[in-house]
């Protein structure tokens, strides 16, 4: 079991740290090259660019789940089928973002707060990631699709060719020619498209394995992948969301300096919570499995082992980031200003790491295992939370106040996380009682 817990989580975060590395190289390149406002610009923008990838990962990941749940029950002709429903949402949604994004994209802009240079730069940026959100969309949408079917080593190859070509073509775009901000968009989108095509190669040889018959059902299948989207959507998106409210909140308290404070400080932790991130959803394929299988002993062996690992890596990660609270900042190119006020803050942000992992492994096996309810709680609860902080401690603290929103937010939500995890516990004992003890079982019945 722990070898195979292993062979799943390894390559997930691997793969969900290139991810993240993916918005820190644009930000190396465009901090080097265009400077502090660069930085603020991509950090402004950048929630548009996650609600594509969370869209894509949102239906990837819902309909790698219950691919998995179906595989579990050794029902191959409902699993075949929710594949393809998969993949033929993915190819709408990314149509529909699309025809959103050409029209709005000025709109979008000025809602997240980007003015003058800001928006001049922030325009360049988002058309040229408007132009490529199929790749994007299918890059990350088909990742969990193929982790579920056991090829976690060949997800995480998909993630690791596009983050090698968009770290080639950062420098060739951004530093070698000077296309600026929309060099580091092309950059981004080409990577995707790597990852995209790396996923078809190695989908193309099952298709003969994943021939589906088309009878009634279908509809049905459609329906649940798309009420489960809003959990891993909502777990990939929220991060953005918190984002936007804390950038808010830094240019009204603190200014463009603030701004930029902020801009690195979430590429720091970026890497380190989707490691967490990584944890949690490496976890997903063994938790929809044994839930498939209807084995509640092995989901919950997954889930300690899962919490083990996961508080781990929170306290490894706390550690580093401190003892390079300075060092950080300098890698992007920031002003002395920037860097001073990146270490003076950065310490209050990992202060919630541990509650992080906590919260993603909770959400991960409610969703996981379609206990769809608790996992909408704890994902929206937290930007709700965070939101109702920002109201009155900047008021009262200044900009130390809405650093600490961020934390404190992921303390409520831990705990909150925890409460739903022994209630689910409860439900996990009576199933297992009644699986040990039939007889005892039916007379309950």
């Amino acid at each position: 079991m722990t070898k195979t817990f292993f062979k799943y989580v390894i390559p997930s975060m691997l793969a969900f740290a290139l991810s993240g590395i993916y918005a820190i190289v644009d930000g190396f390149f465009v901090g080097n090259s265009v400077g502090d406002q660069g930085l603020a610009t991509i950090n402004l923008v950048y929630p548009l660019v996650a609600l594509i990838q969370a869209a894509g990962t949102g239906i990837g990941m819902a309909g790698a789940i219950h691919f998995a749940i179906a595989e579990g029950g050794n029902r191959m002709n409902e699993r075949n089928r929710y594949f393809w429903i998969t993949c033929g949402l993915l190819v709408l949604v990314s149509v529909v973002l699309t025809l959103v994004y050409l029209p709005l994209g000025g709109t979008l802009l000025r809602l997240l707060g980007a003015q003058g240079a800001l928006e001049s730069y922030g325009r360049e940026y988002i058309t040229v990631i408007t132009m490529g959100i199929l790749f994007q969309v299918l890059g990350v949408g088909l990742v969990p699709v193929i982790r579920n079917m056991g090829k976690s080593i060949q997800a995480m190859a998909a993630m690791i060719a596009g983050f090698l070509t968009n770290i080639m073509l950062d420098y060739v775009f951004v530093w070698v020619l000077p296309y600026g901000l929309a060099g580091a968009a092309a950059a981004t989108v080409l990577g995707q498209a790597v990852t995209m095509i790396w996923c078809l190669a190695v989908l193309y040889p099952l298709r003969k394995t994943l021939k589906a018959q088309w009878d009634k059902g279908w509809e049905y299948q459609t329906t649940r992948i798309l009420k489960l989207t809003p959990s891993p959507l909502g777990l990939t998106f929220v991060p953005n969301v918190t984002l936007i409210l804390i950038n808010w909140s830094a240019i009204r308290v603190g200014g463009d300096n603030a701004v930029s404070t902020y801009a690195i400080i979430s590429y720091v932790c970026c890497v380190m919570l989707l490691l967490l991130q990584g944890v949690s959803d490496g976890t997903q394929p063994l938790f929809s499995q044994y839930y498939g299988e209807q084995n509640p002993s092995k989901v919950r062996h997954v889930r300690k082992l899962a919490f083990q690992f996961g508080l781990a890596i929170a306290l490894l990660s706390m550690i580093l980031l401190y003892s390079q609270r300075y060092a950080s900042a300098v890698l992007f190119g920031a002003s002395v200003q920037t860097i001073d006020a990146v270490g003076r803050s950065l310490p209050v942000f990992i202060l919630g790491f541990a509650f992080v992992a906590v919260s993603r492994i909770a959400i991960s096996y409610f969703y996981a295992t379609e206990k769809n309810k608790y996992a909408y709680l704890l994902i929206y609860g937290e930007p709700i939370i965070l939101a109702c902080l920002l109201l009155f401690l900047p008021a009262q603290f200044g900009i130390i106040g809405t650093w600490a929103a961020v934390p404190i937010s992921q303390v409520v939500i831990a705990v909150f996380s925890l409460g739903l995890l022994r209630k689910a516990e409860h439900q996990e004992s009576i199933l297992l009682c009644s699986q040990n003890n039939p007889s005892s079982g039916a007379m309950q019945d």
